[in-house]
């Protein structure tokens, strides 16, 4: 990287972003076990909060829940919250924001001259652990994210709450889910006569073409991605931000 890349990655990191440098993975999906080059880009340190989400829909009156477009954001938008400015009286600052569309989690992180982060960015950032980059083969992890699976919500669980991994980011899992930019591209094929949909990654022809077939955890995140759509509101689905470094 050169200068200005470097001052900008010093500046987002102020700001609450780390650097994730670039390498390779194997995704669990679609590529024909091909891995994939993902670049260096910086992702926030943890997903955005109540709190800062708070500020953006003061800031940004179409994104409150009384405004919203029902073709953005179904009815779940911000059920959680006390009315469009206000949270719920137990609600904490520094929870996670949850019940928010793609759509609008797009448009924060674009207000924040920020975008989401892609499939790859976010399984290649979320697959170290403490100490390293790639962590998917120790049971301990893949039984860390399955024991979180399997627990209930624990409600109004703050960020910063799970373990830092070894880019410094802090709750890619134990938390929420969250948004990616294509969260549901892994279901679409590039052969037109089938429609569009990849019905291979449905049922029991889930694991055809998988390239890890003792990867539960990840599994259950490409299950959940498919089940989403852009404007639907879930109650443990949140997001955080990325964005774009000169490589």
């Amino acid at each position: 990287m050169g200068f200005l890349a470097i001052a900008s990655v010093a500046m987002a990191q102020n700001q609450e972003m780390t650097l994730v440098k670039k390498g390779k993975y194997t995704p669990l999906y679609g590529r024909d076990s091909v891995q994939v080059k993902v670049m260096s880009f910086l992702l926030d340190t943890i997903p955005v909060t109540k709190g800062k989400f708070l500020e953006f829909v003061k800031k940004n009156p179409k994104w409150q829940k009384s405004q919203v477009k029902t073709i953005f954001a179904d009815d779940h938008y911000l059920s959680d919250w006390k009315d469009d400015t206000h949270l719920n009286p137990e609600a904490k600052q520094n929870e996670p924001v949850t019940n928010v569309s793609w759509f609008v989690a797009k448009d924060y992180c674009k207000c924040q001259g920020k975008r989401l982060p892609t499939i790859d960015e976010w399984e290649y950032a979320a697959m170290a652990d403490k100490t390293t980059p790639d962590a998917r083969k120790k049971e301990s992890y893949n039984q860390y994210i399955l024991d979180w699976y399997e627990r209930p919500k624990i409600p109004h669980q703050q960020v910063g709450s799970t373990f830092k991994n070894y880019w410094g980011v802090y709750d890619l899992h134990g938390l929420v889910w969250e948004w990616t930019a294509d969260f549901n591209s892994v279901m679409i094929t590039s052969e037109s006569r089938s429609g569009g949909q990849n019905k291979n990654l449905f049922c029991s022809a889930a694991a055809v073409g998988a390239t890890d077939l003792m990867n539960y955890a990840a599994f259950m995140r490409y299950a959940f991605r498919s089940s989403v759509r852009g404007n639907y509101d879930v109650n443990n689905l949140g997001f955080r931000c990325a964005k774009d470094i000169k490589n």
